[in-house]
């Protein structure tokens, strides 16, 4: 297990940028963790944390409006968030995980966030091609702050 630390080192993006999809972890009013699988693209600036976006994409949803989703409406309440990243293999020589916490917020697709909105379209669109025919433009997403990442692998 690695010490806890601010931003991925070069194993770590290698796990980041081969994984398909993480795991959201909030926490509900009642104080119960809340687990759902997300898909995530994400950039590293050259200085300040690791950022992940993630979609709230037009999957069939519980909700018509995202806004009204429970995962949101923790971030909403409840900011703090863990990020689960993980390499599962039959050869367990082979496996590997990272966690990353950090805080979470909603970028709307508004003009005071269009900039960083329209980075998430695309960072998002590249990664999965899924998402050419969804409207992510007019949808708000996920962004997580990352402050510490811990991870472990097997290969050392």
């Amino acid at each position: 297990m690695s010490v806890p630390h601010g931003r991925p080192d070069a194993t770590e993006l290698k796990l980041l940028t081969s994984s398909r999809r993480a795991v959201l972890a909030t926490i509900s009013a009642d104080g119960r963790p809340r687990l759902v699988p997300m898909a995530f693209a994400f950039v590293v600036p050259a200085v300040g944390p690791l950022v992940l976006y993630s979609a709230l994409d037009e999957k069939p949803k519980s909700v018509a409006d995202p806004r009204n989703l429970a995962r949101v409406k923790d971030v909403v309440a409840r900011p703090r968030v863990s990020v689960l990243v993980d390499d599962w293999s039959e050869d367990w020589s082979s496996l590997a995980w990272l966690r990353l916490d950090g805080d979470a917020t909603l970028v709307e697709p508004d003009p005071g966030a269009a900039g960083e909105h329209r980075t998430a379209v695309s960072l998002l669109r590249e990664r999965y091609p899924q998402y050419a025919t969804h409207r992510l433009e007019e949808r708000p997403m996920l962004r997580i702050e990352v402050e510490h990442v811990v991870g472990w692998s097997a290969r050392g």
